[in-house]
């Protein structure tokens, strides 16, 4: 399954967080007075080592300096950026999302904070908002940034996801141009691949994700989302080995790395190995509670019949869907795809894919998933429209093809 934009940026999008820490992560037992957002615990799997520690070590530090002074933006946005990634390492969205909304936004109603932290501030919430799919607020949010600092490389990459998203491509591309040549590194090479793989360059945009994964460190979690991204693209176009060998490559630096178990899962569900695939799945399950690995068991279960376990399953997958929108994910798009590809509820993924398309009529996605269910409802003249809208950028998506040929 492939990731989408929005991941990649959640992860690649964030400065560096200050590595000399040292203070624990529950040393002050003040904390509550200064209304800092709680630290999860990892679960043992996500430890990876001194990373855990690390992890604490930051927060406690932040959490010591906003106890000695609740004006400290600095810090405050240090957490921000810290809650960011763990929201992308545990899962935890529902907890992470709005704890690094409620943090930026203190720091950019702060009267004493600098132009440069409150400009941070806002790229930090624009990208939160955009890992939200709150598309048209995170636009506005890094409009804002940008007024105040247009040569940042980091907010020119907040802006080509946001006008990709709302399918403004020519301004993408414009914005991906000027992130590159203002710094070439792991994140505006993962833009660039982007762009290219939407305009139908697929052999292009493997370079650019390529270009991105050797300008990253080994072993660091944003080179492997650079590498998962790079075994999502060779698996979205058919090149299983490939896919395989670098999801492999993956867990020899990163042990138990969910994203990567799971793809691997996907893999031995497309060679209709359906037990392998399960086991996989389940593992990665058991790493992180990341809803897109139960709706590929959902997937398994209903190609093989199993009514009863798909039926549980399904339950959780809507529990957990709840719990998103509940913490401000809008998961209009992940609802629809649900109703029309696991349970063959045309009308109820019309529903939900109309909402999004009335926020965002331009996305070549948000057309394509459009014309698979106006083929589904036999409505093919509506269906040929909708794929004109999804073409417009020359994508090469596997489905174009498919859909074409059903047209």
């Amino acid at each position: 399954m492939k990731n989408s934009i929005l991941l990649i940026a959640l992860l690649l999008s964030f400065a560096a967080l200050n590595h000399s820490c040292s203070e624990t992560a529950h040393s002050n037992p003040n904390a509550k007075e200064a209304n800092i957002p709680e630290l999860l615990d990892r679960s043992e799997k996500i430890q990876l080592g001194t990373e855990w520690d690390y992890v604490q070590n930051v927060y406690g530090k932040q959490k010591q300096a906003i106890n000695q002074n609740s004006d400290n933006n600095e810090a405050k946005l240090k957490l921000a950026e810290l809650f960011v990634r763990e929201a992308r390492v545990t899962g935890e969205h529902g907890h992470y999302y709005p704890a690094a909304l409620s943090v930026t936004e203190q720091v950019m109603k702060s009267e004493s904070a600098s132009n440069d932290v409150r400009f941070q501030a806002m790229v930090t919430r624009a990208g939160v908002q955009l890992s939200l799919h709150e598309f048209s607020t995170a636009l506005e949010t890094a409009l804002q940034a940008y007024a105040i600092n247009q040569t940042n490389a980091q907010i020119h990459g907040v802006l080509v996801d946001c006008y990709v998203e709302l399918g403004d491509y020519d301004k993408a591309v414009k914005m991906a141009d000027k992130m590159v040549n203002i710094k070439p590194d792991i994140r505006s090479y993962s833009r660039v691949s982007y762009m290219r793989e939407i305009h139908g360059d697929v052999d292009g945009a493997k370079q650019a994700m390529q270009l991105a994964v050797k300008a990253g460190y080994p072993g660091y979690e944003e080179t492997a989302w650079a590498m998962l991204t790079l075994g999502e693209m060779y698996l979205q176009y058919g090149d299983l080995d490939a896919a395989e060998n670098i999801f492999k490559q993956i867990l020899e630096t990163r042990e138990d790395y969910p994203f990567a178990v799971a793809n691997l899962g996907e893999i031995a569900y497309q060679k209709g190995e359906f037990e392998k695939a399960e086991k996989l799945i389940n593992e990665a399950i058991n790493i992180i509670p990341e809803v897109g690995y139960y709706v590929q068991l959902a997937h398994l279960y209903k190609d093989q019949n199993r009514k009863e376990e798909l039926n549980k399953i399904m339950d959780e997958i809507f529990a957990m869907l709840a719990d998103d929108e509940a913490a401000g994910h809008n998961m209009n798009l992940e609802y629809a795809d649900i109703y029309l590809e696991i349970l063959e509820n045309n009308e109820k993924a019309f529903e939900y894919a109309m909402i999004e398309f009335n926020k965002r009529p331009e996305n070549i996605d948000v057309n394509r998933l459009l014309a698979k269910i106006y083929l589904d409802k036999g409505d093919k003249q509506k269906a040929k429209q909708c794929l004109a809208a999804a073409t417009i950028t020359n994508s090469a998506h596997p489905e174009i093809a498919e859909l074409q040929a059903q047209i």
